[in-house]
């Protein structure tokens, strides 16, 4: 096998999460119009504004990014949308919104994984 037949095979894999990477929370800023909403600035290989009301977000955090244009396995077609007055370029997800569990208390948090990659080696079966 070529080294672009490897490259390409490897870049079109099928996925259980279409649009949905590990993201690193590089920032975090309290959201101007809600108490119970934060802004988080996250890495996916480029950076995103993400508002979130996620208790359990923290800087440094490898963490779930649907994108937008993602469909989530509930049905959740991700947009991008003004969140009480503030821009939100994705979500960050917790597990019952990727249909891998009931818990809705937080968000995923990866122990290691690699930016900008798809979630599914890191995403418990």
């Amino acid at each position: 096998m070529s080294f672009f037949s490897s490259w390409f095979a490897k870049k079109t894999k099928t996925t259980r999460f279409p649009k949905v990477v590990v993201g690193k929370i590089v920032d975090i800023e309290a959201h101007p119009n809600a108490d119970r909403l934060r802004l988080t600035t996250v890495d996916i290989g480029r950076r995103l504004k993400i508002v979130c009301g996620a208790p359990n977000i923290a800087i440094g955090q490898l963490v779930p990014v649907a994108l937008v244009g993602a469909t989530l396995p509930t049905g959740a077609v991700i947009q991008q949308a003004a969140i009480r007055g503030v821009d939100s370029e994705g979500m960050l997800c917790a597990a019952d919104e990727l249909g891998v569990g009931d818990d809705h208390s937080g968000i995923i948090v990866f122990e290691e994984a690699r930016i900008g990659e798809p979630i599914d080696e890191y995403i418990k079966h």
